[in-house]
Order: C-alpha cells, then sequence, then structure tokens
C-alpha cells in the first residue's frame, strides 16, 4: 500500500514534496489527503489560480504547516499547473513525513 512517503523525496539541495493542488476549494487545507496513484500529498487552497495567487497560498500554508520561513520552499516545477514539485530547505526528509503523518492522524 502507497503512503506519504512516496511523496517526499531527499535530494543533495533539500526535500522535494509532490503535491496535486486544488485552486479555489471553499477552505485551506494542506495535507487535503493523499493520491496513491499520482504519489502526491493534495493540498486545497481558497485563492484563485491566477496570477500567482494559488502558489503563493500553497507555500505559505506548506511552510506555516511545516513550521519553516516561506524562504526555505520554492517551487521547483509545476509552477502554471495543478501538479507541483516543492523544494524545502531546513527540514530533513523523516522531520516532513513525520509532521504530515501526525496532522493525518
Amino acid at each position: 500500500m502507497a503512503s506519504i512517503d512516496d511523496a517526499v523525496l531527499a535530494t543533495a539541495g533539500g526535500v522535494i514534496l509532490s503535491i496535486e493542488v486544488s485552486a479555489g476549494s471553499r477552505q485551506n487545507r494542506f495535507p487535503a489527503g493523499y493520491n496513491p496513484w499520482r504519489r502526491t500529498i493534495l493540498c486545497r487552497v481558497s485563492d484563485p489560480a491566477t496570477k500567482g495567487k494559488a502558489n503563493a497560498a500553497v507555500l505559505a500554508m506548506i511552510a506555516e504547516v511545516l513550521g519553516v520561513p516561506a524562504s526555505s520552499l520554492q517551487i521547483q516545477s509545476g509552477a502554471t499547473s495543478s501538479m507541483k514539485k516543492i523544494l524545502i530547505t531546513g527540514k530533513t526528509r523523516s522531520d516532513i513525513i513525520q509532521r504530515i503523518s501526525d496532522l493525518e492522524s
């Protein structure tokens, strides 16, 4: 069975988090579930996907949830897609998995 571990990858430059964003949702929520087929953690933001508003909201929310400054996050790929790879510095893969797992429980 797949788990969120599949969506978190350690690299030399930091940790890559694979997420799937639903912009224009009723509420902001991260994590909002897991898509085992795509191996992504779901993220919902109320901001629209225009002029980078949803991307900014995603980064701010993930930074808050993980307890890191927003400057520690960067969209590695998928800036114009719902499928994104977020580079996180300042945390280990196990730190991120533990924090997200705690929130899903």
